[in-house]
């Protein structure tokens, strides 16, 4: 299917089902008297966290394997 073409209900579903089980786990770990706002907020900065965190084990498992290449100091 090409990037242009309509997104189908279908899809629009299984990103809202996403969307919404994320904002949840945020809203529930929000203070009292949070906004909408303020969670969209949170759950932005999270959602970026999570791939910083993603990155970084990945990262490991490689290093892990010897595939890290690491700078050596030079004398």
């Amino acid at each position: 299917m090409a990037k242009d073409s309509p997104l189908s209900t279908e899809e629009i579903r299984e990103a809202a089902d996403l969307f919404f089980e994320s904002f949840a786990v945020i809203r529930t770990g929000m203070p009292d008297g949070s906004t909408t706002e303020d969670t969209l907020k949170v759950l932005e900065y999270v959602a970026k966290l999570a791939i910083k965190m993603r990155i970084d084990r990945e990262r490991e498992k490689l290093s892990r394997f010897g595939f890290s290449k690491k700078e050596e100091a030079v004398a």
